[in-house]
């Protein structure tokens, strides 16, 4: 007793400390996920839970990974899914990038405005944002007018619509993933860009560099880890999105969380939704180890 005294006066309160966020994560997210797993290799039952092992059933059934690939709902649910997310990124990007390089030229009191104003809207409910934008893209709605006005404006006569259709369409859940999303992008690419040394600019452009082949040369190169880092916290929750293609997309092409969501609740077929969502998760998991990987192999050589 007095050894084990002696041994938690020495080290168990930086133990302690230390272990406790892997305590967190081992019931958190290794049970749950070891959970999920071990439904994913059931047989789906008429019991509850609707599921089982052994007796007139096999111990492992491996028919939901094998559907996975054999069935075109799922097949073509992740490729919705895998699209959406990477054109939502990819339109994050776009629009991130210059807001975040902007945060890093501007005065520092202005910069922390700016900086709340980025982070403004996680104050505000997300289903309540999402709410926001059915109604703009309604066909009555001053955002639907404006932008179908545009439309007629462009294009020619024969072309000329009365509304835009934005509801229950990929351009809607694309539309409403980059703005839920966008802040994943900036913070990250604000956090890489805000590190730069701002001399070597100014060295560029003192040899003779033009603005643009400054950003292409100098600063782009430098920011390519926030670009990953915003990249995959966009990506890897918009691939796997429920609430907003169920309320904005198209029925008629599910995204994989609706499709994981239905097998659970409407068709009752657990292992079936654990083979995806474990299928789908090993999708995620792949490009952030990869990237990790990379990352650390990178700083090893430096």
């Amino acid at each position: 007793m007095a050894a084990l005294k002696a041994w938690f006066d020495r080290r168990g309160w930086a133990d302690l400390i230390v272990g406790l966020p892997y305590l967190w994560l081992v019931l958190f997210f290794l049970l749950p996920f070891l959970i999920v797993v071990a439904m994913s290799v059931a047989t789906k039952t008429p019991t509850a839970p609707p599921f089982s092992f052994g007796g007139e059933h096999p111990w492992i059934n491996f028919d939901g990974y094998a559907r996975i690939f054999g069935d075109a709902l799922y097949v073509r649910a992740f490729l919705i899914s895998l699209g959406n997310a990477a054109l939502a990124t990819v339109f994050c990007l776009l629009i991130g990038y210059p807001m975040a390089l902007a945060l890093t030229r501007v005065s520092r009191s202005w910069r922390n405005i700016l900086l709340m104003l980025v982070i403004l809207p996680f104050w505000t409910s997300f289903l309540l944002r999402v709410y926001a934008w059915m109604g703009l893209m309604g066909k009555s709605s001053w955002f639907n007018t404006g932008l179908t006005d545009l439309w007629n404006w462009v294009v020619p006569i024969d072309w000329a619509v009365k509304s835009i259709p934005m509801m229950h369409s990929n351009f809607a859940v694309i539309l409403v993933m980059v703005y839920t999303y966008l802040p994943f992008m900036i913070l990250p690419l604000y956090a890489s860009l805000e590190r730069l040394d701002p001399t070597l600019d100014e060295a560029a452009l003192d040899l003779g560099s033009r603005p643009w082949q400054v950003f292409l040369d100098v600063t782009l190169p430098q920011s390519i880890p926030g670009i990953i880092a915003g990249g995959l916290l966009v990506f890897i929750p918009a691939a796997g999105e429920l609430v907003i293609p169920t309320l904005v997309g198209d029925a008629a092409s599910p995204m994989i969380g609706r499709v994981i969501s239905d097998q659970f609740s409407q068709a009752r077929d657990w292992p079936m939704a654990s083979s995806v969502a474990v299928a789908l998760l090993a999708i995620m998991v792949i490009p952030t180890m990869a990237y990790n990987h990379y990352q650390a192999r990178a700083e090893g050589l430096k």
